[in-house]
């Protein structure tokens, strides 16, 4: 009997080693037949279910926009309210959440490389652009989420405006993310989690 293989088994398995290739190679050397290599398959098995670069691509920054969302309700599933907690579990349970969108382990780097280099790809490809801005857009909605729910619990500094400070928290994800990604021994995991943290407590401190 011919072996089943399972459509979104064997999906998943090639956007993880779209992964590996754009970690250790780069998004430019993630050609169909490297990713292909790299999962142990021959070209025409990844082609069954992605026509060229750009399908898997767009795949892949899907699946990954999922998984982040999958941990990000994991996340709000176990806080529940946040104004049911003392005033200083607000804070780590807010950094621990905006944490996803760092690069603090193996899994987390994978994406945030990935997520650069995609971001990076469509400044000159538009087949890339409207799914960059969705992102980009998504990023900052999430931070507004976060500070709003501070605001709300009394957690933030009364008076904050709530656009500005999305702006600066989103940059500073953006820098934390790229300066890790790309200078690892100079801004570790530890660093990263640190300057999030401060930059919250400086936002609800009473300064």
């Amino acid at each position: 009997m011919p072996k089943l293989v399972d459509p979104d088994a064997r999906r998943r398995d090639v956007v993880d080693a779209l992964f590996r290739v754009v970690v250790r190679d780069g998004l430019q050397r993630a050609s169909l037949r490297a990713v292909a290599d790299e999962a142990g398959l021959n070209i025409g098995s990844v082609r069954h279910y992605f026509a060229n670069q750009q399908e898997l691509m767009d795949f892949a920054m899907q699946a990954m926009l999922d998984r982040l969302d999958e941990r990000l309700q994991q996340h709000i599933e176990r806080i529940g309210n946040l104004g049911d907690h003392p005033r200083e579990d607000r804070l780590r349970l807010a950094a621990d959440f905006l944490a996803e969108l760092l690069p603090l382990d193996g899994r987390r780097r994978a994406e945030v490389t990935v997520f650069l280099d995609f971001n990076a790809a469509a400044r000159t490809d538009p087949a890339f652009a409207a799914l960059a801005r969705r992102t980009a857009t998504d990023i900052r909605r999430l931070a507004h989420r976060v500070l709003t729910r501070l605001d709300e619990t009394g957690t933030l500094r009364p008076g904050r405006d709530l656009a500005f400070e999305t702006e600066r928290l989103t940059a500073l994800l953006d820098g934390l993310g790229l300066g890790a990604v790309l200078h690892p021994d100079v801004l570790d995991a530890q660093t990263c989690a640190g300057v999030l943290r401060a930059h919250l407590d400086d936002l609800c401190g009473d300064g």
